[in-house]
């Protein structure tokens, strides 16, 4: 018996693979290819080491701090701030916390301190 998982399941073509492993090797991000691809970022990571590519640890752009805090703070979860400024979830994580930014336990918990004093600005 299957049972179903309520997500449709994209399956990607080798030549879709390939693809995707050369945006990768250009500079590309997890989340950038899983937006691509409809795939979650996991699929990509999962091709990629398929393909015995390094997975780069994820990048966060330092001048978007401000923004990021703000969508966090605003409600938003790690990975839906990391779709926004293009980074990682964890990437999001490291960056928040070491400007201060108290991380959620988990789910939807809305802060209520103000993304300028979590980030000294």
């Amino acid at each position: 018996m299957v049972r179903s998982l309520g997500m449709a399941q994209t399956l990607l073509r080798p030549e879709q693979v390939d693809d995707l492993v050369a945006q990768y090797r250009e500079g590309a991000t997890l989340v950038e290819l899983a937006s691509v691809f409809g795939v979650n970022r996991r699929t990509v990571a999962t091709h990629l080491t398929r393909r015995e590519v390094t997975i780069r640890r994820g990048r966060f752009d330092p001048s978007r701090i401000h923004e990021a805090a703000d969508l966090y703070l605003s409600g938003l979860t790690l990975v839906e701030v990391g779709m926004k400024v293009g980074a990682g979830p964890q990437a999001v994580r490291r960056a928040l916390a070491s400007h201060g930014v108290v991380i959620r336990p988990g789910g939807r918990c809305g802060s209520r301190i103000t993304a300028s004093t979590a980030v000294g600005g």
